[in-house]
C-alpha cells in the first residue's frame, strides 16, 4: 500500500542530507537515512534549477556566459553546503597522500585541505565553468537537471554496491536498504530529462558511470568501501563527466 506521508517524510529527510535548504521538522518516527536513498537523486532537481536560473539571470544583465557559469557553480554549492565539494577535496587529499588504508582514513578525516584536494577543486571547478560557459545563451535546463540528477544517482549506487569503509558516518549509516526498488524514481526522471538531449544524453550516461566507477575503484583499493567523502567525490566528478560531453556534443 502507497503510504504517501512516508515517502514525503523520506524525500524531505534527503532535502536536509544533501541541501542546505529549509526542509522543515521530520515526523515521528523518522525515516532512516537508508530508507531516504531513492530520493537523493531527485535533490539534484532542486540544485540543478537553481544553478540554472543563476547563470540565466546572470546572462539577462548582460553578463558574460563564463560569468553566469561560475555564478551558477556558486550558488549550487551554497545550495548544497559544499558537501559535495568537501567530500572530493578529502578524497584527493586521502587517496593521493594516504600511505595505507588507516592513514588514507585519517586524511579524510581530517577537516583541514591539503595540496591535492585544492588542486582537485580548482581543476574540477574550472572544467565545469568551461562547460556550462560554451554554451552562449547559457545551458539549458535540461543540461542542469540531467548533469545534477545523474550525478546523485551515480553516488545512490556506489553507496549501494560498496560496503562502508568505517562503521560511522554517512557512507555507513545510509548502507543497508535492500532491494533495487529505490533505484526507479531517480532512473525514471533521467530517463525523462534525457529524451530531450537526445544521443548525447545516452554518451553523458556513460561516461558519467565510468568517472563514477573510476573513482569507486580507488576507493575499493585504497580503503575497501565508501566514505561520505567517496560519495561526494562520486558525485563531483560524475556531473563533470555529463557536462563535459554535454557542452561537447551540444553546446
Amino acid at each position: 500500500m502507497i503510504q504517501p506521508r512516508r515517502y514525503l517524510a523520506q524525500a524531505q529527510l534527503a532535502l536536509m542530507l544533501l541541501t542546505r535548504l529549509p526542509a522543515g521538522e521530520l515526523p515521528a518516527p523518522a525515516p532512516s537515512r537508508a530508507q531516504a536513498r531513492w530520493a537523493f537523486a531527485l535533490g539534484g532537481l532542486v540544485a540543478g534549477a537553481l544553478g540554472w536560473a543563476a547563470q540565466h539571470g546572470a546572462l539577462g544583465l548582460g553578463l558574460s556566459p563564463m560569468v553566469g557559469a561560475w555564478l551558477a557553480l556558486g550558488v549550487m554549492a551554497l545550495v548544497t553546503g559544499a558537501l559535495h565539494h568537501d567530500g572530493l577535496a578529502d578524497y584527493a587529499d586521502g587517496m593521493g597522500g594516504g600511505r595505507d588504508r588507516a592513514h588514507v582514513l585519517e586524511i579524510m578525516r581530517d577537516s583541514r585541505i591539503g595540496s591535492y584536494g585544492v588542486l582537485a577543486l580548482v581543476l574540477v571547478l574550472a572544467l565545469m565553468a568551461s562547460a556550462l560557459a560554451s554554451f552562449p545563451a547559457g545551458a539549458p535546463l535540461a543540461v542542469f537537471l540531467f548533469a545534477a540528477t545523474g550525478s546523485r544517482l551515480s553516488m545512490a549506487l556506489v553507496l549501494a554496491l560498496l560496503p562502508p569503509a568505517r562503521p560511522d558516518g554517512l557512507g555507513q549509516s545510509a548502507a543497508g536498504a535492500r532491494g533495487w526498488g529505490w533505484l526507479w524514481p531517480g532512473a525514471l526522471v533521467l530517463v525523462l530529462l534525457g529524451l530531450g538531449l537526445g544521443l548525447a544524453a545516452l554518451v553523458a550516461l556513460g561516461v558519467m558511470g565510468l568517472a563514477a566507477f573510476l573513482a569507486a575503484r580507488v576507493a575499493m583499493a585504497r580503503i575497501g568501501g565508501q566514505t561520505g567523502d567517496v560519495l561526494g567525490a562520486v558525485q563531483i566528478l560524475s556531473e563533470m563527466a555529463a557536462l563535459l560531453v554535454l557542452a561537447a556534443m551540444l553546446g
